[in-house]
């Protein structure tokens, strides 16, 4: 889809997040067995799948989860808008810390739902959380709090301290955490921390939305999952399931989520160290400000001082694809995504440092 979008045109694609990298051999073999199979019936989600997650959980970041908790889904942005239209009520509100990935406010809209963005601040090249806005913009409606960890399109990889605080200024609101970054963490000192992970309070009313997708290049596979610890939460996550107004992930997610969390670390290790590269990179050659992108494949870089109004319009036109800004409510912003290999990353910084020198 990335790069049929502007198929025929001498343009690099550097916007949806997926990468440009094959999936891991793991994927592909578990992919190939199950063709081999040769029956593709209704499928529940295996048990061994179950246990892989619980199991990750637990050695990554000594996270104790009950195999209870899981709620398959199709994706994570589906479980987005099942949480905006299950767990908040018709006059109930949300907030939404923003700039921010634009499914959250995409569900609240079409669910429709009230909700207040609360800006992020730039703090030392982190995008953090603003906590005295946060608490000035609770009102007794507020029940759902949405939380993008690692932060995209920011890339902060928020800390322990800071989702405490954040926790603490929200009680009483469930928490909606889209995880599906977590693997991709890129500076070496910063750990991912479940925000549910932190006090069995916190696990009591957090919903948070994993999969493999991003970190093992799968998104087309269809398989992700909520944990959830409170009964009540669960059963209103599992509705739209169960009723088949969602579908449930395809055999071949199962296949390949399982292929991936059983063997495909060392693939995933070899990426992340590629990524930084590119990070890097983009960080060098780009002299544009950005926040330092501790995780993600995706830079969210200031176009503040550009000549040019519409920073995307100004570097599709000198053949560069980016996201707009706009869709996570930074219209001077652009995200661009250097999932991608090396040497096409390099002629695109090329293409747009050209853009720079160009007024329009």
């Amino acid at each position: 889809m990335r790069w049929e979008r502007y198929a025929g045109r001498d343009v690099i694609a550097l916007w949806v997040a997926d990468t440009d990298f094959r999936a891991p051999p793991a994927v592909l073999e578990a992919m190939e067995a199950r063709v081999r199979h040769g029956v593709f019936g209704y499928t529940n989600p295996p048990e061994e799948l179950r246990q892989a997650i619980i199991e990750r959980l637990a050695r990554r970041y000594g996270w104790t989860v009950d195999p209870a908790w899981l709620v398959f889904l199709p994706g994570v942005v589906p479980g987005l808008h099942v949480s905006a239209r299950r767990l908040l009520a018709a006059d109930e509100h949300a907030l939404l810390p923003t700039p921010l990935y634009q499914h959250f406010k995409r569900a609240l809209e079409l669910a429709p739902r009230a909700h207040r963005e609360i800006p992020l601040v730039l703090d030392n090249g982190r995008w953090v959380f603003d906590l005295d806005a946060l608490r000035r913009a609770r009102t007794a409606k507020t029940r759902l709090l949405y939380l993008c960890n690692p932060q995209n399109p920011g890339g902060t990889v928020f800390r322990r301290e800071e989702l405490l605080r954040l926790a603490e200024l929200a009680p009483g609101c469930v928490i909606v955490s889209d995880e599906i970054h977590c693997d991709l963490v890129l500076d070496e000192a910063a750990r991912h921390v479940p925000i549910a992970s932190l006090a069995p309070e916190i696990s009591r009313r957090t919903v948070t939305l994993m999969s493999a997708n991003k970190a093992f290049n799968i998104p087309a596979a269809g398989c992700a999952w909520a944990i959830i610890e409170d009964l009540q939460l669960r059963e209103a996550m599992s509705v739209d399931v169960r009723a088949h107004l969602l579908p449930s992930p395809s055999v071949f997610g199962y296949a390949a989520t399982l292929g991936a969390l059983r063997e495909g670390d060392g693939w995933l290790a070899a990426q992340i160290a590629y990524l930084r590269g590119n990070r890097d990179l983009v960080e060098r050659e780009l002299p544009l400000p950005m926040a330092r992108v501790q995780a993600t494949y995706l830079a969210w870089i200031d176009c503040s001082n550009l000549p040019a109004m519409d920073a995307h319009d100004h570097f599709l036109r000198h053949g560069v694809a980016l996201s707009p800004g706009a869709q996570f409510g930074a219209p001077r912003y652009v995200r661009l995504n250097f999932g991608t290999q090396r040497a096409r990353l390099r002629q695109a910084l090329a293409r747009m440092q050209t853009a720079l020198g160009s007024a329009g």
